[in-house]
């Protein structure tokens, strides 16, 4: 049996700069009625350093950008 390849979309420049996923992440509500499953302590305190970690990393980006432009 011969296998045929598999077809690949073209990414557009919007796929590359699609924001959606990360602000959807960004402000997610936990339910505490357990709608996604049990979510501890914890994973708690994991996905709020993950949400401290993006900002800086956007503020340092936005830093480093502003330096390489006008200073």
């Amino acid at each position: 049996m011969e296998q045929q390849p598999v077809k690949r979309e073209k990414n557009t420049l919007a796929d590359y700069f699609s924001f959606g996923p990360m602000i959807g992440y960004f402000f997610r509500v936990f339910r505490k009625d357990g709608g996604s499953g049990h979510i501890n302590f914890n994973l708690r305190m994991m996905h709020g350093i993950n949400r401290i970690s993006i900002v800086m990393f956007l503020i340092c980006l936005i830093v480093i950008i502003v330096r390489r432009l006008f200073l």
